[in-house]
């Protein structure tokens, strides 16, 4: 009587994994986490609000979700555009491009920080030739914003790479030749299959863009009420030994961070059962 074969994998069994993936992340992910949620909770909820509610956290509040969200949204047109040319074209000095994209990623973020401010102040490069037009984007609002579209741009065009090497372009012939005009076929076609990758490139440089520190610093200025970021506001708090208030302010943008990143993932499921249907 023959027996059955075990399988065999190259991995330990499903317990023993799902047991170091539980310790793994509990350990660098859980813990820390939860160190600031635990050294809030010994506030009174008067010295919570007092923490989260200034003028000044407000401000830096909404500079740091709106520039982020401004900059996710450019990146998603931008980013599609970009990985579209790098997959569906041939060109001399591709590669070079290609590489370009992930330079934001091994740059040291300081070093991309005073690149741009050194490119857009009054007396930089771009910078001399804006100010006489009355745009300033150094130590403004803007600023801040270019500076979250610079690092979150390969996050977009990285994960939408992958889908367009798989999507064929016979896909599009056929579509062209049942009479679809080109934006018939990007609308109905190419969007549906590539919406589940924009949201995630999204919602990656959505959450890159939260809390970068480094390659804002230099070029917002950091005045306060106009351009202070979040985590600059953070680092202002412990440098005063206002360990509670930073840890409160930290509080708030886990919590709607992981707010916002779980809407996204519900509708990345969402699109992927629409497109079973």
């Amino acid at each position: 009587m023959a027996t059955p074969r075990t399988s065999r994998t190259i991995l330990p069994g499903f317990g023993l994994s799902l047991g170091f993936t539980l310790a793994y992340l509990g350990l660098i992910v859980l813990i820390p986490l939860s160190a600031a949620f635990l050294r809030t909770a010994g506030m009174s909820w008067h010295d919570f609000v007092e923490a989260v509610d200034s003028p000044r956290v407000v401000a830096a509040y909404r500079l740091t979700f709106g520039a982020s969200l401004a900059a996710g949204l450019v990146n998603m047109v931008f980013g599609l555009v970009v990985a579209w040319v790098l997959v569906r074209y041939s060109f001399p000095g591709k590669k070079i491009i290609d590489a370009l994209v992930d330079l934001p990623f091994a740059l040291p973020t300081a070093v991309a920080g005073i690149a741009l401010t050194s490119l857009y102040a009054p007396n930089g490069w771009v910078g001399r030739w804006l100010a006489p037009l009355g745009f300033k984007v150094a130590f403004t609002w803007t600023g801040v914003f270019v500076a979250l579209t610079f690092i979150g741009l390969p996050f977009v065009v990285r994960t939408l790479q992958p889908v367009l090497q798989e999507l064929e372009p016979e896909i599009e012939e056929a579509a062209s030749t049942l009479g679809a005009n080109r934006l018939q076929t990007v609308i109905r076609i190419i969007l549906p299959e590539l919406a589940p990758s924009l949201l995630t490139g999204f919602a990656l440089a959505f959450a890159r863009a939260l809390g970068e520190y480094g390659s804002v610093v230099f070029i917002s200025g950091n005045m306060p009420m106009k351009t202070e970021i979040v985590p600059l506001l953070i680092i202002t708090k412990l440098e005063q030994y206002d360990y509670r208030g930073a840890t409160a302010i930290a509080v708030v943008m886990l919590v709607a961070s992981f707010v916002l990143l779980l809407l996204i993932n519900l509708l990345q499921k969402w699109s992927r059962r629409y497109q079973a249907i």
